[in-house]
């Protein structure tokens, strides 16, 4: 069991933020809570947690922004909450950068196990333990910061589309099935078809185009492959 976490709450329903002090504290968690995005967001910068419970539906600053501007600054596991079970809603969270997805109402067994599953993957260093800063010819990634230099220019990728690059650059000269990349970078329980991949890939070549020694190759009938000469 992997207690001694701080777990951040951010939720207007104090039922809710109740119920998640009672299961989440067995498990040895200490847990913040704030009620509104904007507090969120100073609470995030105040405790340093080590994962995020966030809701969508919040007051001053939706959970959405929240994610958005949390993700600017930090890698932290972020794991949102939502009454609303559609396929849209959550692949926008994942895309947003958030690690995992919880619906309303929902068993707080559930949450828990979650949580500690995210948390066992921090605490190993997940796939990339140790590979935060990426380069590559004249293309660096950096996934704590979230940033992006290509050719000495700051490139704005979202927070998925980061998180995708790095999966690549981590596995460069490697080929990649699309079901792979949904496994590592969406998750197991991702809900998309492949053709997401197809689309994120699409966007970063976009918004980088080919650079010096390296290229995002497509392999055709199986995935793709992030090349360095």
């Amino acid at each position: 069991m992997c207690g001694n976490h701080k777990i951040l709450v951010i939720d207007d329903d104090r039922n809710i933020c109740d119920l998640l002090q009672l299961y989440l504290a067995q498990d040895g968690h200490s847990l913040v809570f704030a009620h509104d995005g904007s507090q969120g967001l100073d609470a995030f910068k105040r405790e340093s947690p080590d994962l995020v419970i966030l809701d969508i539906m919040l007051p001053v600053i939706n959970g959405w922004e929240v994610c958005r501007m949390i993700r600017q600054q930090s890698n932290v596991p972020i794991i949102m909450l939502t009454a609303r079970d559609t396929s849209e809603e959550k692949i926008s969270g994942l895309d947003m950068g958030a690690d995992d997805y919880v619906i309303k109402p929902f068993d707080p067994r559930e949450v828990a196990a979650r949580v500690r599953a995210r948390l066992r993957k921090k605490d190993s260093g997940g796939d990339a333990a140790g590979r935060d800063v990426l380069v590559a010819g004249d293309l660096s990634l950096d996934k704590k910061k979230y940033e992006v230099v290509c050719r000495g220019r700051p490139v704005t990728l979202t927070p998925k589309e980061i998180q995708l690059l790095h999966y690549l650059m981590l596995n460069k000269n490697m080929v990649l099935t699309r079901e792979q990349i949904l496994e590592k970078v969406w998750g197991y329980d991702y809900v998309g078809e492949t053709r997401t991949v197809d689309m994120h890939v699409k966007k970063i070549r976009e918004k980088l185009q080919p650079g010096a020694g390296w290229e995002i190759r497509t392999v055709h009938g199986v995935g793709y492959k992030f090349e360095v000469k």
